[in-house]
């Protein structure tokens, strides 16, 4: 049953039926009721379903690791799907957990537009719901227009908290150049349907005017949150913005601020000219490892093992233990450079 931390009330009216129709989907999902007849617990082994998008990129990769190893720790059975970018395919998962009664589904959506077909599919077969990383909604496509008891709970970061970090460490490092706001202009890069995406990017900014003590110009660049849309963006926006000097980039993630720093080296603005902070941390890490010159100066360590963790324990409580689940749960963050990030836990692909 998909929940949002709120108990709903049987009418005495309705008992007799609501019983029938615990049993008909307890029976065959090893669920049983409790006390009062408000919760279901899971009797035998729980079984998981954990769909991610983008399961080949480092940070989705650590993720099922944490899971895996979470669900070892548990005796959970989990299956991990990696759905690509396709948001189709998401909800086809979905309907194939379901039917292959999964206890739970934790997902992390390549589109929030398919929350509300993912709610209902898994509300018509009772099974409970949670999110890593991206928030849906039960009744919007879009989660920045969702009420707040609408959005199904999630386990991840607080995109506020991580924006503000990211804007911090960025006008930290446009006061140690000396940069003139006037020749000077910010990238922010992001995909711009995505909440957590934008609330990390609008954070950015708020953080950086706030540190910088100046205000720089902002131009904003719409891309898939991929490395190779972001260069593809960056490069179009370089080419009608010659008369800059020195350029800021931020995003969503790392894959937006290296397509971002890639693109601007490669049109010949030199590194010390880039300020790159990027987000998660897997991609930054390659250029320090290498040791090559690189515009990229820092990064939020987001680590997507404890994320894939926190997530199974999380709906593992729900599901065996009754324990309701909060709206958000979030994990530890790091900001690191090229002098810290080893120490800092990073794994480097």
């Amino acid at each position: 049953m998909f929940t949002t931390g709120k108990r709903a009330r049987r009418g005495t009216l309705v008992a007799v039926g609501a019983a029938v129709a615990i049993c008909a989907t307890a029976c065959s999902s090893g669920k049983e009721s409790v006390a009062g007849g408000d919760e279901e617990r899971v009797t035998g082994k729980v079984s998981l379903v954990y769909l991610q998008k983008q399961g080949d990129q480092e940070y989705f990769v650590a993720e099922a690791a944490g899971a895996r190893a979470k669900a070892r720790q548990l005796g959970v059975d989990l299956k991990v799907v990696d759905l690509g970018n396709d948001a189709n395919e998401a909800v086809s998962q979905v309907q194939t957990a379901v039917a292959q009664k999964a206890n739970g589904i934790i997902i992390v959506v390549p589109d929030p537009a398919v929350g509300p077909q993912v709610v209902r599919t898994v509300q018509d077969a009772g099974v409970t719901l949670l999110t890593s990383d991206d928030q849906i909604c039960t009744n919007k496509p879009d989660p920045a227009s969702c009420d707040p008891g609408q959005l199904v709970p999630r386990v991840g970061f607080s995109g506020r908290q991580m924006g503000t970090e990211v804007g911090k460490r960025a006008g930290e490092e446009f006061k140690k150049a000396g940069w003139k706001a006037s020749e000077t202009r910010i990238i922010a890069a992001w995909k711009q349907d995505i909440t957590v995406c934008t609330d990390r990017v609008v954070a950015a900014q708020q953080a950086f005017d706030q540190t910088a003590g100046q205000n720089v110009r902002v131009i904003k660049v719409g891309t898939d949150n991929t490395p190779p849309d972001a260069q593809n963006k960056v490069a179009a926006t370089i080419t009608a913005n010659r008369s800059v000097k020195n350029w800021i980039v931020w995003g969503c993630n790392d894959e937006n601020v290296s397509g971002g720093v890639t693109a601007l080296q490669n049109s010949g603005i030199p590194a010390a000219n880039i300020i790159g902070v990027g987000l998660g941390a897997n991609l930054a890490c390659k250029d320090w490892k290498s040791g090559k010159t690189t515009g990229m100066r820092a990064a939020l360590f987001i680590n997507g093992y404890d994320v894939g963790g926190l997530a199974v324990q999380t709906i593992y409580d729900k599901l065996k233990n009754g324990k309701a689940m909060p709206a958000e749960v979030f994990a530890p963050t790091k900001m690191v450079d090229a002098d810290t990030w080893q120490q800092a836990g990073v794994k480097c692909g």
